[in-house]
């Protein structure tokens, strides 16, 4: 499974990262700290899924998810992040996200998707 992983903190990346390689079926396309980046990306390297926090500079996550759900409407989409307020929630949800996660509460659930996604292809972890 290809993923990339975008978020304004290198802190949240190196985690993300070293929570995704308990897999050899898991394969990090891409690191992006700025919304421009991830969306370009995104586009370029067409992964599978995307872990994408909402504060980024250049185009925040929202507004990334926004714009590659008119063009790609397959990829798996996760919202990773500390603004877990309803309001964003909704935001995230109505542009089209599959899964919405706190960064301080919901870091186990990110791997689990993962998890599913992998045994759903029928890849062994």
């Amino acid at each position: 499974m290809r993923v990339l992983i975008a978020d304004n903190s290198e802190l949240t990346l190196k985690q993300l990262t070293e929570m995704l390689i308990f897999s050899q079926q898991v394969e990090i396309v891409g690191s992006f700290t700025n919304g421009i980046e991830t969306l370009a990306g995104l586009r370029t390297l067409k992964p599978d899924l995307a872990i994408v926090g909402i504060n980024m500079p250049g185009l925040n996550g929202i507004e990334v998810l926004t714009e590659i759900r008119k063009e790609n409407s397959s990829l798996v989409f996760i919202i990773f992040t500390l603004l877990s307020s309803e309001l964003f929630r909704d935001k995230a949800m109505d542009a089209g996200a599959d899964y919405f996660f706190s960064k301080s509460d919901d870091f186990k659930k990110v791997a689990r998707v993962i998890v599913e996604m992998v045994v759903k292809e029928g890849n062994n972890i």
